[in-house]
């Protein structure tokens, strides 16, 4: 495979991509009724995919390892990456019946909520080839999210042989993803994901028995609009999470893993990578679908000034 070397691929990922139809409500719909939405739309999702554009719209240049069909979706799934400048060269694409991942995402803007229906569709697995592993041998960190699970252990294995990093977005407790979180050298899950993986009462705890068990190089458990807690094998230390008036909340954890892995190419701190992310998925949630509404460096820095934080710019 041929790597342009002026878009020297940083950040890759292995993990869902999905086609979600966002539909805005005024109130959740009761069983076997009609409801007119009041807003609809097509948007690009899945952690790692949505999280690969948080990183190249940060401006860090990042790739998208997996499979895609030919379908509208698919289609459309493909040509979003691209507007948003995410590496498309290693995307298996298929012809034929085959039906790509998607969801129907219903926003509840009275309760704030979310509620989604998905499919998986019929698409094979992604499995690592030689398109794949030419960008992992010049990426600097793999995002993965425990979907596509064999690949995403192949594709760590394969990073960490040439010196990358992993990032481990656990979110969904697939089966089999305890064989994926020994890999990962930055772990961060949701609070629901670590405490029911550790049978903890406590998100701290979680984030030490995670720690101790699996031997990342840290932790980061994302605990909502109560910010979380990192873990280094010191002292478990708790992030703020910046307060704004949100739209719409679908996505906030990928485009935070997206900016968490960002800002590690960067260069910054652990502590200093949760604020970051912080503040890309808080001003993520101020605009409506993830990958459009994640920001820029220019709106992230001028967000940070906003809001007195105190990490520099890099």
């Amino acid at each position: 495979m041929s790597i342009n070397r002026d878009a020297f691929v940083q950040v890759a990922g292995v993990g869902a991509c999905v086609a979600d139809m966002l539909y805005t409500l005024t109130s959740f719909p009761t069983e076997d009724t009609k409801l007119r939405a009041e807003d609809s739309k097509m948007a690009g999702g899945g952690p790692v995919a949505t999280g690969l554009v948080a990183v190249s719209k940060l401006g860090v240049n990042a790739a998208y390892l997996g499979v895609l069909s030919e379908d509208a979706s698919g289609v459309f799934l493909k040509e979003d990456f691209e507007k948003y400048g995410v590496n498309t060269q290693a995307i298996v694409k298929y012809k034929g019946d085959y039906r790509s991942f998607t969801s129907s995402i219903w926003l509840n803007r009275t309760e704030g909520t979310r509620t989604c229906v998905f499919d998986r569709g019929n698409l094979p697995p992604y499995a690592l080839n030689e398109d794949g592993a030419a960008i992992l041998r010049q990426a600097k960190l793999l995002m993965v999210d425990g979907n596509e699970l064999q690949a995403a252990i192949d594709a760590s294995e394969y990073i960490h042989a040439y010196g990358g990093k992993v990032l481990y977005d656990a979110g969904g407790r697939y089966e089999g993803v305890e064989r994926l979180l020994p890999k990962a050298d930055i772990l961060i899950p949701s609070a629901e994901f670590a405490l029911g993986v550790t049978d903890e009462k406590d998100i701290a705890a979680a984030a030490v028995k995670l720690y101790e068990t699996y031997q990342p190089e840290v932790v980061v458990i994302t605990d909502g609009k109560n910010g979380g807690v990192l873990y280094q094998g010191e002292s478990v230390e708790h992030y703020d999470a910046f307060k704004v008036d949100a739209v719409d909340s679908n996505g906030a954890g990928d485009v935070f893993h997206g900016a968490f892995a960002a800002a590690v190419v960067k260069g910054y701190s652990y502590r200093d990578c949760c604020t970051f992310a912080s503040a890309v998925s808080a001003v993520k949630c101020t605009g409506f679908g993830a990958r459009e509404s994640a920001p820029d460096m220019n709106r992230l820095e001028a967000f940070l000034q906003e809001h007195n934080a105190t990490i520099a710019i890099k």
